[in-house]
């Protein structure tokens, strides 16, 4: 009779420990947001892009001018070369294919200058992005917030435990709130500057 409840208690003990996880594990407060929209809607993303883009711009005009007064060169050196023989158009030629590999080299450059420019300044944002996700997460009670977009970890979500926009609201008045605070500092040091 001992032994029976001994084995009953144990059986039980054991049933009591297995229902204990079954709890906790459904007892998670989950929540997930689309990384990709945070990217795409985030407002200093995109004003890092903008910049990003006048910055690429104001470059590509540069490098262009130098690109059609290289065009203009080639063109004259090709009319006076008859003028002038062959030796000179040899030279000629040497100087231009020269200018020519320049370029091409001041266009990588240039390219390598907004990489790091701007790739820092994106790697500097997007963290944080992720700590304001974290931030969100534990302020709301959140075991887990997972993050979907181009590579996915959730293959599959109810729409309700998506936190995306409260994330990108709070992400988009952050910076907001950095922007508009920029113009204050301007004026601070210009009154600065009039002591």
């Amino acid at each position: 009779m001992k032994k029976s409840l001994v084995i009953l208690g144990f059986a039980f003990a054991l049933l009591s420990c297995n229902n204990d996880k079954a709890t906790s594990s459904s007892g998670f407060k989950t929540a997930y947001v689309d990384t990709q929209k945070l990217m795409e809607k985030s407002e200093e993303i995109k004003d890092l892009d903008d910049k990003r883009k006048v910055k690429t711009e104001e470059m590509g005009r540069e490098l262009d001018a130098k690109v059609q007064q290289l065009k203009l060169d080639y063109a004259s050196a090709q009319s006076e070369a008859n003028a002038k023989g062959p030796q000179w158009a040899q030279i000629k030629a040497q100087e231009l294919q020269k200018r020519e590999r320049e370029l091409g080299i001041m266009q990588e450059s240039m390219g390598r200058q907004l990489q790091e420019e701007f790739g820092v300044k994106r790697d500097t944002i997007v963290s944080q992005i992720k700590n304001v996700i974290k931030e969100y997460g534990k302020k709301k009670g959140y075991d887990y917030v997972y993050g979907t977009g181009d590579a996915a970890s959730i293959l599959y979500a109810k729409d309700s435990y998506n936190v995306t926009e409260d994330i990108l609201k709070q992400l988009n008045e952050k910076f907001k709130g950095s922007v508009e605070d920029e113009p204050a500092k301007t004026e601070v040091a210009k009154e600065e500057e009039k002591k």
